[in-house]
């Protein structure tokens, strides 16, 4: 009896060795076969070492001294090391570990990350697609510095998307930001007092796209959505509040149709604060400012505003004014 025992747990140790031993050869030649792909396409797609561990439970990935550099979006990814981690028998659940230290190119800017964790949960379907089911990414202690001289921070950002049981091509999206800064030095115009952080940044909305999110959308190019369902987007500075919620549908050059209502509280505070930034061109905040004043007049509630923002033949209306060309929503 105790022979035959042991010649079982012999077996399955074997056959165990052996399936961890599949998975391993898998992902030693899949990784390597992919950067060479991009290559081939024009990509710089370089890394000092990769190894593949975590024998008998989990299969571990890991590069050293990455580099990424899609040349026609003009996006680069640079990272000292990437670590992405999975279990032997469910190799589609895979988390991923960034480091605390990354630098993020995109036109005209280079950014660089610094966080004190951040890492995701990442869900794909079984099948050489990879689409995505879900992700959780979770970012604890985020800076980051900008070529651009700028710099943000924030306590803890979260983001969720996890998709549509009856729609592959349609996710559901979450976003909180903790305790997040504007750019440092930022500015205030005179009579107007605010906290450091903002007290509340957040959205949920449902999102659809021309076809689900799998391994094209890295190797070729991004989904472009097609609707966007906005349930909630909230941001709280001190005394200034903005909220805004609707649905648009967006075709195929990216124009926004559909309503979404703002409620803007101290609303002439918050174009104060936006026409002070430089961010926005003041003809543009001048146009916004005259619209709401005179809804403002309209709805007898100097501070407090609920508006329609309206897009339709590529361009937006603020309640029954307009004020310009819609914004093209585009992924690049």
């Amino acid at each position: 009896m105790m022979k035959l025992l042991f010649r079982l747990i012999v077996l399955a140790a074997l056959g165990w060795s052996g399936f961890w031993l599949f998975g391993y050869m898998a992902l030693s030649s899949a990784l390597p076969d992919w950067f060479e792909d991009r290559r081939a396409e024009g990509w710089v797609a370089e890394y000092d070492d990769l190894s593949v561990s975590g024998f008998p439970s989990r299969l571990d990935s890991t590069f050293e001294n990455l580099t990424l550099a899609d040349p026609q979006t003009g996006v680069a990814w640079e990272a000292p090391f990437f670590n992405m981690h999975a279990l032997t028998y469910r190799p589609h659940h895979v988390i991923a570990v960034w480091p605390d230290r990354q630098t993020l190119a995109i036109p005209g800017e280079k950014l660089t990350v610094t966080t004190g964790d951040m890492r995701a949960s990442l869900v794909l379907d079984p099948g050489t697609d990879l689409t995505l089911n879900r992700t959780n990414v979770a970012i604890e202690s985020l800076g980051i510095t900008s070529s651009a001289d700028w710099q943000m921070a924030a306590s803890a950002v979260n983001l969720a998307m996890h998709r549509d049981e009856n729609d592959a091509s349609t996710y559901r999206l979450a976003f909180k930001a903790d305790a997040l800064t504007p750019p440092a030095g930022f500015a205030l115009p005179d009579g107007i007092e605010l906290p450091r952080n903002f007290s509340s940044f957040r959205a949920d909305l449902t999102a659809s796209f021309d076809r689900p999110w799998d391994r094209t959308a890295i190797e070729q190019s991004r989904p472009q959505p097609t609707a966007l369902d906005l349930t909630l987007a909230e941001v709280i500075w001190g005394d200034l509040q903005l909220h805004a919620a609707g649905q648009v549908t967006i075709d195929t050059s990216g124009f926004p149709t559909g309503e979404v209502t703002i409620r803007a509280v101290n609303w002439r505070d918050i174009l104060n604060v936006a026409r002070h930034s430089g961010q926005i061109p003041a003809s543009v905040i001048d146009t916004i400012e005259q619209a709401l004043g005179f809804v403002a007049q309209l709805s007898g509630n100097a501070n407090e505003l609920d508006i329609p923002l309206t897009f339709a033949n590529g361009a937006t209306k603020l309640g029954p004014l307009p004020i310009g060309p819609a914004p093209r929503i585009f992924l690049r």
